[in-house]
């Protein structure tokens, strides 16, 4: 009879932890921060209550955690598409977060109920770490002509109007006039004004 190979503790406490998070994220979607409770989250992921709490401190940490990792997906796949396409990086990374925004839930998490439940200086934080910095660096690539506050300002600006852009499109909206909206916004800052 062969032994079954078990699996180190860390790499269990690594599935456990990633499990809570989409089954989280799944609840949040569906039914909002507010409407989730913790005994649903640990019975969709099968665990116990002690388990979600050895991970998280609270429903609000594990809330942070799924929007953490939804801003990390979400910079990875705005990197990845302005690298695939052989455009400028600032129309690409656009395409690319239109792109990566339609996922189910995301413009919900990232910008309706992060901001709600988080706060808004603590979302800038999670956010400036992921889409907003890579917005930041296509901005210096495209402009290395602007000094460092006004390319924060302007990353500021244009983030919020990717925000709402990708809120209205999760929404219903047809996405195309926004894309070609965004673009033309950026086709406008790519040559320095003078």
């Amino acid at each position: 009879m062969q032994k079954k190979k078990s699996i180190p503790n860390a790499d269990r406490r690594a599935m456990m932890r990633a499990r809570l998070i989409a089954e989280a994220r799944n609840l949040f979607v569906e039914k909002g921060y507010a409407e989730t409770s913790t005994p649903e989250i640990v019975r969709a992921a099968e665990v116990t209550r002690g388990a979600l709490y050895h991970h998280f401190a609270d429903k609000a940490d594990l809330f942070r955690a799924v929007v953490q990792q939804e801003a990390a997906t979400l910079a990875a796949e705005i990197d990845q598409g302005a690298v695939a396409d052989s455009g400028d990086p600032l129309t690409s990374g656009s395409r690319a977060f239109f792109a990566s925004m339609a996922k189910e839930g995301r413009a919900r998490l990232l910008l309706i109920e992060g901001p709600a439940v988080l706060g808004l200086a603590e979302m800038a934080e999670i956010d400036a770490g992921g889409g907003r910095q890579s917005l930041m660096l296509g901005l210096q690539q495209a402009r290395p002509d602007l000094a460092e506050a006004e390319l924060q300002a302007l990353s500021d600006v244009l983030s919020a109007a990717f925000d709402r852009a990708a809120l209205a499109v999760s929404q219903g909206q047809s996405e195309s006039p926004y894309l070609a909206a965004m673009e033309q916004v950026m086709a406008s800052l790519m040559a320095p004004s003078g």
